[in-house]
């Protein structure tokens, strides 16, 4: 399917010598809105809402941190022999969700054991923001036209995307071909699972459930949906990094609710109380 069609600016806001980026505006919207979110929650649970805010302030450097060191690592030889300063050029695009999830996780961890909080009920209380954090970040993904398919065939494009908003087949028009607009299927997968988060959290669940539901659904569709794109990082041969991680996070996830109801471990509900325990 070929097209012709200009791409949309991925500068939001030029100031002199500076350049404000859409991806880094998207990805601190998708922060902000988590954030508010997040401490919503906090508050209906009992949980001070500074616990929230504090955990964030720190997990968020240290997830971009990861974020950018995983796609580096899967990515090394893009790096070799260019700029060194390429590796921090984050605004280009180049972040693994992966990634970012591995340092929240970790940061969720310490923060926690420091602040004798319960390690489930600050992840369960996140997962819906980061979620959502995802689903909209990945717009971040559309402004840069990363993250895409492959080329679309005429009759997809007949059935399917004449019928999205024109600024988005303008946007995967790109050098002349249209290509299947990923971001936008996960980023609607994202917010199907924000809403069922939404409402499994509203009906008492037990505790760390929230969390470990929101990684299986996300690597769920990640799976198949990493399995359209063309940029992926591989891990060996056609092995893919990112299908390869989803499916152990699943067997992790289901494995830990198993483990964790088996033991009695998941079996305290939240009650509207903050619990300091693990």
């Amino acid at each position: 399917m070929t097209c012709s069609a200009d791409s949309l600016d991925r500068v939001f806001l030029q100031l002199g010598p500076l350049s404000i980026y859409w991806y880094g505006l998207i990805i601190a919207t998708g922060a902000f809105l988590g954030l508010w979110l997040a401490t919503r929650e906090a508050e209906r649970l009992g949980l001070k809402k500074d616990y929230i805010v504090d955990a964030v302030v720190i997990a968020i450097p240290v997830a971009i941190i990861c974020a950018r060191i995983y796609y580096v690592i899967f990515e090394w030889d893009r790096y070799v022999g260019g700029p060194w300063w390429d590796v921090f050029a984050i605004w280009e695009g180049g972040i693994a969700i992966h990634g970012a999830l591995i340092g929240s996780v970790a940061t969720a961890l310490i923060y926690t054991k420091v602040r004798n909080l319960s390690f489930w009920m600050l992840i369960d209380i996140v997962a819906p923001s980061l979620i959502l954090g995802q689903a909209i970040g990945r717009w971040g993904n559309f402004m840069n036209q990363e993250a895409h398919g492959g080329p679309v065939s005429e009759a997809f494009y007949q059935n399917f995307m004449q019928y999205l908003p024109g600024f988005i087949n303008q946007q995967m028009c790109i050098d002349g071909v249209v290509y299947h607009p990923t971001f936008l299927y996960e980023s609607l997968w994202n917010i199907l699972g924000f809403a069922l988060l939404l409402v499994l959290r509203r009906y008492n669940p037990l505790r760390g459930e929230v969390f470990l539901s929101y990684v299986i659904w996300y690597s769920v569709g990640r799976f198949f949906i990493e399995g359209m794109r063309t940029d992926s990082l591989y891990l060996f041969g056609e092995i893919r990094t990112a299908q390869f991680i989803s499916v152990v996070l699943v067997v992790i996830a289901v494995v830990l609710i198993a483990y964790r109801r088996k033991t009695g471990k998941a079996d305290k509900r939240y009650n509207g109380k903050a619990v300091k325990s693990k």
